[in-house]
């Protein structure tokens, strides 16, 4: 047994990220858009606003997608570019842009997995409260009706929202990310709720107005745990430390970047009990309606995961972080490598959560990729991260972890936030003068490993 027969093999991309046309055919400005027009904020003043111009090139992009062989792609729809004002008037030139990009993938036997949100809220909302405001639950369910009345008769496969860890966490908390605020704790336990129902009124929202049988799940992120050792004890700790919640004022940046407070009530219906008294001082008051609201049944179990520590039961039997190694590998973005998470995880999360095909949503390392003298991109380092962590996922397989599909990030080099263009995590290397785009080695290498559906790693 390896990866099933019907594995999905993929690579996914985010529309602020590579879109571009900001100001063109009726868009509506984005937080992203303003954020990024703030002295400081982005690296050497970068913005997307032309990107990687795939607004106007998507048919040059989906001829190089099924040149790399994938079976889906993943992308978000640019809210402010379909309902410039976030609610009321819809933007035609807008749903004719993803009308068309949605044609042109499935007219090349490419499945679109489509993201609703992926961070780029509409400015006029924000004006609003964004948020902070309990009318974006319905502002949100309206657009995800609208989305699933112009897409759904084609489209099967649907994410609410990508990583709420990342835009509540790195935009209210840190200040990182748009809207660059740095909120207190009750203002993002808010937010954070607000998050929540907004997901579970979309996908209220969804299946009543889709127009055939769709699928529908949404993308977290996490703080990801592995054993140190394969004895059970370090295990066991793995596993709780997998879970656990970190402190509002801790060591961690954000509060909000961990696994259950934002999985436990999509899937559980119900926020961790050590949460709820963790946190209480913090927390909005939320009914049982509520409840209920954000625990929508979902057809899938999606997770964005990049890298891990590893844990051990420590001499009080609790779990207890291990110091990486001096010299311990990394990658171009200095994020640790580690793809012991890639067969952890799945494990964890299909144990908490059973019953659910488990995707990989997000996976993949930056790398400085440069065109060589011979015009051609050697990322040696892409093609060793990715098969290291493909190899743990198809040990998860083996093992019997429902693992169904697996999403490259990302097609192409793009707008890495507020890291501008400094980093380039692509299949395709994009050259930001001209536009053009190059094969990186890994792109002919990840096409051999989805012809063979992984049995060469």
């Amino acid at each position: 047994m390896s990866f099933s027969k019907n594995f999905v093999w993929g690579a996914a991309t985010a529309a602020y990220q590579i879109e571009g046309a900001a100001y063109e055919d009726g868009k509506g400005l984005s937080n992203w858009d303003v954020f990024s027009k703030q002295k400081g904020r982005i690296h050497d003043g970068h913005t997307g606003d032309i990107a990687c111009d795939h607004y106007h090139r998507y048919k040059e992009d989906v001829a190089m997608m099924k040149k790399i062989g994938l079976k889906a792609y993943r992308f978000s729809i640019s809210w402010p570019r379909v309902m410039p004002n976030g609610t009321g008037v819809v933007n035609k030139a807008g749903l004719k842009f993803y009308s068309d990009l949605i044609d042109e993938l499935l007219e090349n036997d490419i499945t679109p997995y489509v993201t609703l949100y992926h961070w780029d809220l509409p400015y006029a909302l924000h004006q609003k409260g964004g948020w902070l405001n309990r009318d974006i639950i319905d502002w949100f369910s309206e657009y995800a009706k609208i989305v699933m009345e112009n897409f759904s008769d084609r489209v099967t496969h649907f994410f609410t929202v990508n990583e709420p860890q990342c835009f509540v966490g790195f935009g209210y908390e840190t200040g990182r990310h748009a809207p660059g605020f740095k909120s207190s704790p009750m203002d993002t336990f808010l937010i954070a709720h607000n998050v929540m129902c907004a997901h579970g009124a979309a996908v209220r929202a969804m299946r009543a107005a889709a127009k055939q049988d769709i699928k529908i799940g949404y993308a977290p992120t996490g703080s990801m745990h592995y054993p140190a050792s394969d004895k059970r004890e370090d295990i066991e700790a793995a596993r709780t430390a997998f879970f656990d919640l970190p402190d509002v004022y801790g060591e961690d940046e954000t509060w909000a970047w961990n696994v259950s407070w934002w999985n436990d009530p999509v899937y559980l219906g119900r926020y961790p009990e050590e949460g709820l008294k963790k946190y209480s001082q913090y927390l909005p008051d939320f009914s049982r309606e509520d409840m209920k609201l954000i625990c929508q049944p979902l057809d899938l179990l999606a997770q964005n995961m990049y890298n891990g520590t590893a844990i051990r039961a420590g001499a009080d039997g609790k779990p207890e972080r291990v110091s990486r190694d001096i010299g311990f590998p990394k990658t171009g973005f200095n994020w640790p490598i580690t793809p012991e998470s890639l067969y952890w995880a799945p494990k964890f999360l299909s144990e908490r959560y059973p019953h659910l095909p488990i995707y990989i949503t997000e996976n993949g390392l930056s790398c400085p990729d440069v065109v060589s003298v011979d015009g051609k991109v050697h990322d040696p380092n892409r093609i060793d991260f990715v098969t290291r962590y493909l190899r743990e996922l198809k040990r998860a397989s083996e093992d019997g972890v429902p693992v169904a599909g697996y999403f490259l990030w990302s097609l192409m080099d793009n707008f890495e936030w507020a890291n501008g263009f400094g980093e380039r995590f692509g299949l395709i290397h994009v050259d930001y003068k001209t536009r053009k785009r190059t094969f990186k080695d890994s792109a002919y290498w990840y096409r051999d490993v989805i012809k063979q559906n992984g049995e060469n790693l």
